[in-house]
């Protein structure tokens, strides 16, 4: 038995994890963020390991791009009901705005008492350069097809009309948030909308007792009280290394180094930006 590997031994529960993290949607050739293209295949290693007992997700994201977000979570329980197999997260850090969406994945969520979570509302912002292109002397020319293609454009003044439309799409994306966040959780949910709702968050504690969260828990000690001392926990890591390269699977925003010397600018504000994020919630 010593020669088997551990997780095909016969009376030992498996547990397969997968390390969710990162800004997400965030993909620039220095810095990728976390994507379906990216995380697909691990996901679907885990949910294939035999004798599976679960499939465990860590995350720790302070959100990103909904679409991303949302497909991640589409994949989740589509992989969790074809292979009718629970799905436990586990919040490290942060589970906040998408990294909460994807967090919703879960049959069951844990956190730690210092961990952060919610944010559910959706965010958008830009600069207004209008007044600086003056002072330097520089003219603005935009040439278009369409009323509204420039709409926000940040060396033009702010125009309400452009706001209006903006905050009537952030408003729809929101009620496909609150509705996921819903449909998932449930009557487990015991704030009301008007607090759950409004992009505000909470440590750990306050998360379960807002039924965010259902419990405060670790990986390991969790899933070993549930699935006995002896519980295998096989992380699912990306592919990566030399093999991942001759089959032509770069890793997500991989580029050569004059790619990435051309695009140093746009690296530049992707880092602030992802930096911003995470800012937000201390980290």
């Amino acid at each position: 038995m010593e020669w088997i590997p551990a997780r095909l031994r016969r009376g030992r529960a498996v547990v397969p994890v997968v390390r969710l993290s990162g800004v997400i949607g965030a993909v620039t050739p220095l810095r990728p963020g976390m994507s379906l293209a990216g995380v697909a295949r691990m996901l679907e290693r885990a949910f294939a390991v035999k004798n599976a007992k679960a499939v465990a997700l860590v995350i720790n994201s302070p959100g990103g791009s909904p679409v991303q977000s949302r497909q991640i979570y589409l994949r989740i329980r589509q992989l969790a009901e074809e292979k009718k197999l629970p799905v436990l997260v586990f919040v490290e850090d942060v589970a906040a705005s998408g990294g909460y969406m994807i967090a919703c994945a879960g049959d069951e969520i844990f956190c730690d008492p210092s961990s952060i979570m919610g944010s559910i509302g959706v965010v958008g912002g830009s600069f207004g350069f209008q007044e600086l292109i003056k002072k330097i002397g520089v003219e603005r020319r935009l040439y278009t097809a369409g009323a509204h293609k420039a709409m926000l454009d940040p060396f033009l003044p702010e125009n309400p009309d452009d706001v209006s439309r903006l905050k009537a799409l952030q408003r729809e994306i929101h009620d496909i948030f609150i509705a996921l966040v819903k449909g998932s959780r449930g009557a487990r949910l015991k704030g009301a909308d008007d607090l759950l709702f409004t992009g505000e968050y909470w440590a750990g504690d306050t998360s379960v007792s807002l039924g965010l969260a259902d419990a405060i828990g670790d990986l390991r000690s969790t899933l070993r009280a549930r699935y006995g001392e002896k519980v295998q926990t096989p992380l699912i890591a990306p592919a990566s290394g030399m093999l991942s390269g001759l089959l032509g699977r770069r890793s997500p925003g991989a580029m050569s180094m004059w790619e990435n010397t051309a695009n140093l600018p746009e690296e530049l504000i992707s880092a602030l930006e992802s930096r911003a994020i995470w800012a937000k919630f201390g980290f």
